[in-house]
C-alpha cells in the first residue's frame, strides 16, 4: 500500500527517485514495471504498478466505444497511458507529454494512494491540499453516508 506525501524532484532528463520505502514492493510484484497517466478529474498525473494498471485495463476495455462518454474515457486514460519502468536507481522517467500536461518543474510531490500514485506540481498539491482541508472543516467530509460511518 502506498501512503503519504513525499517532496521529490526530477532531474533534468524528466526521472524522479521513487521514495525506498516503496521500491522493493514494485520490484518484486512487478519488476519494475509502472504505468503512468493523466487524471481526468485533478491537475495530477496517476502512477500504477503494473499489476494495478492491469485492472483499470480491464474496466477500461468493458466500457462501450458507442456511448461518447465512455469513449472519451478511453481515449483519455490509455491515450496518455505511458510504461515507466524503475532503473537500477529506483528512478522513473516521465514522457514530455505526461510532464507538459500538468506542468511539471522541477519540484514535485508523489503522494500514495493506496494502489497508485498521484504525481503534482508542488505548488498545485499546496492549493489543492489547503482547498480540501477548508472544505472538509466547513463539514463536507461528515455529510456523505461513506464518510459517516468511517471511524477515524
Amino acid at each position: 500500500m502506498f501512503r503519504g506525501a513525499t517532496s521529490v524532484s526530477l532531474d533534468s532528463k524528466g526521472r524522479l527517485a521513487v521514495p525506498t520505502r516503496y521500491r522493493a514492493e514494485i520490484l518484486e510484484q512487478n519488476e519494475g514495471q509502472m504505468v503512468c497517466t493523466v487524471d481526468i478529474r485533478q491537475p495530477c498525473l496517476l502512477l500504477y504498478p503494473l499489476n494495478e494498471w492491469e485492472v483499470i485495463e480491464k474496466k477500461l476495455y468493458g466500457l462501450s466505444n458507442f456511448e461518447p462518454d465512455q469513449r472519451r474515457l478511453q481515449r483519455v486514460m490509455l491515450g496518455y497511458a505511458t510504461e515507466c519502468n524503475l532503473d537500477k536507481s529506483g528512478r522513473i522517467l516521465l514522457s514530455p507529454t505526461l510532464r507538459s500536461h500538468i506542468k511539471l518543474d522541477k519540484n514535485i510531490m508523489l503522494v500514495g494512494q493506496l494502489n497508485k500514485f498521484e504525481i503534482w506540481s508542488e505548488q498545485a498539491w499546496l492549493a489543492q491540499i489547503a482547498e480540501d482541508i477548508e472544505i472538509g472543516s466547513g463539514g463536507a467530509f461528515a455529510t456523505s453516508e461513506e464518510l459517516k460511518t468511517l471511524s477515524l
